[in-house]
């Protein structure tokens, strides 16, 4: 039931996109020796909302034409402005823990996401 109202899955895309993304940062943070290896990152969640990052439509329904079933899933590039350090290697650890940390306050933001949504909805019931 839960699945089919749409904020419910904002917070689930959202949550698993900060999940792939500290995936990335954490591959990023084991390589950061590793010559000629660089830096990856995923898309800003907000560019998979806007279709910018290849956002494809998905069907809801056997009706529904030109969609896809499956679920976007996000996917690695490398982060092309990266400085990269005479060995090749363009992962600065300073930045994965920048970027470590948006991606715990994305996670947080999804989690708050769906508290509330879970709040709204016992409001309607008559729970509280």
């Amino acid at each position: 039931m839960l699945e089919e109202i749409d904020l419910f899955r904002l917070s689930y895309a959202m949550a698993r996109h900060a999940g792939a993304r500290q995936a990335v940062v954490a591959q990023n943070m084991a390589h950061a020796d590793t010559p000629g290896y660089g830096a990856r990152d995923i898309a800003p969640f907000a560019s998979y909302l806007e279709g910018r990052a290849g956002f494809v439509p998905r069907t809801t329904r056997p009706g529904h034409l030109a969609g896809s079933r499956a679920g976007r899933e996000f996917v690695p590039r490398i982060d092309r402005d990266a400085v990269r350090d005479p060995n090749g290697n363009s992962v600065a650890l300073e930045t994965e823990m920048l970027r470590g940390v948006e991606v715990k306050r994305q996670h947080d933001r999804a989690l708050a996401i769906y508290r509330s949504g879970l709040s709204v909805l016992r409001t309607a019931v008559g729970r509280s």
